[in-house]
């Protein structure tokens, strides 16, 4: 099942139980049964901070709030037009959106680094945009969000995605898409996802995946946090979320193809079975935002990962190309 998993079909959903022993249970094909009791009471799991899936030998240059920020500082300039063709198209949004069943227009909806507001406009599509808030720590990008139309009457803030300024209990959904490869604590992140919603509710996140060709690899680990679909789960496991799924999205191009790493590649989603805060015990912030910064250092890292980001504007380019040239019976 895991060989099925790493290297199988674009839509395989991955379905992850965790029974009383604490080994988790993966298949395909098992279905979800509803929560017929839902309760309050609180559990126990042990402390952690970073996850080992975050080696400090790679480097992930644009990793950083402030990195980050300045990144999209100039992206978001091109970001509707370049980066989403390639890499997050509408198809592929509405597909990735499926599993936080948006099936209310009633629902409050919470789109955490929502940035140009690219997948809030298919959150709208199902729920009333007075309902939807959209959080981001770049002005760049949100500014690109206010002058949607759609958007016109969605709640925008800048805020971190780490350290959410909503109320615990508060929404129904919590969704965010392309943000957490900028989290410098993913768990953290994951942590708030369980945070605010309601009991019952579901937060999805929706990022990329490790590639497992050495050379994507290397500019991966160069450019930002590239999350293996194991760590997604164990992300929203150790938070206290249950029912984590995930589901395989990708460009059409790719024909399936994920070698080389994805920058929109999965759809997580769990849902929150207790009211309150999450469980995990984490300890403080792995990042200051307010401890000074060596500008050259800052110079230094923020060209060398925006130098790996451009390895990741080829890629596409290749995969369409080759699915333009090899017969659709052939693989690439």
């Amino acid at each position: 099942m895991a060989s099925s998993l790493l290297n199988g079909g674009e839509n395989l959903n991955l379905i992850v139980r965790f029974p009383p022993n604490g080994h988790p249970i993966f298949s395909s094909n098992l279905h979800n049964k509803p929560i017929t009791k839902l309760s309050t009471r609180k559990f126990s799991v042990p402390r952690c901070s970073l996850s080992a899936s975050r080696p400090v030998s790679q480097p992930r240059f644009i990793q950083h709030k402030q990195e980050a920020f300045w990144f999209y500082r100039f992206l978001s300039l091109v970001y509707d037009h370049i980066i989403n063709p390639a890499h997050w198209t509408e198809e592929m949004r509405d597909e990735a959106l499926e599993p936080a069943k948006l099936d209310n227009p009633n629902l409050k909806v919470v789109d955490v680094g929502g940035g140009t507001g690219f997948t809030t406009l298919g959150i709208v599509k199902h729920v009333d945009p007075e309902n939807v808030t959209i959080i981001d720590q770049s002005p760049h990008q949100l500014a690109k969000a206010r002058e949607k139309e759609p958007l016109k009457k969605c709640t925008i803030l800048e805020g971190d995605a780490e350290d959410l300024p909503f109320p615990t209990d508060y929404f129904n959904r919590y969704v965010s898409a392309g943000s957490i490869e900028y989290w410098p604590d993913p768990q953290r992140g994951i942590k708030q996802a369980y945070r605010v919603p309601r009991i019952g509710g579901i937060a999805c996140v929706i990022g990329p995946v490790h590639p497992t060709f050495w050379l994507s690899r290397f500019f991966a680990d160069l450019w930002m946090l590239f999350p293996k679909e194991e760590e997604y789960i164990e992300w929203f496991t150790k938070a206290g979320f249950k029912d984590v799924k995930i589901k395989r999205i990708g460009p059409k191009w790719y024909r399936g193809v994920r070698r080389h790493g994805l920058i929109m590649g999965c759809s997580v989603t769990g849902v929150k079975p207790y009211s309150g805060d999450s469980p995990l015990q984490l300890g403080p912030k792995t990042e200051d935002v307010k401890k000074p910064v060596n500008r050259w250092v800052f110079l230094t890292r923020f060209i060398l990962g925006t130098l790996a980001a451009a390895y990741f504007v080829l890629v596409p380019i290749y995969m369409w190309i080759k699915d333009k040239i090899v017969p659709k019976s052939w693989p690439i």
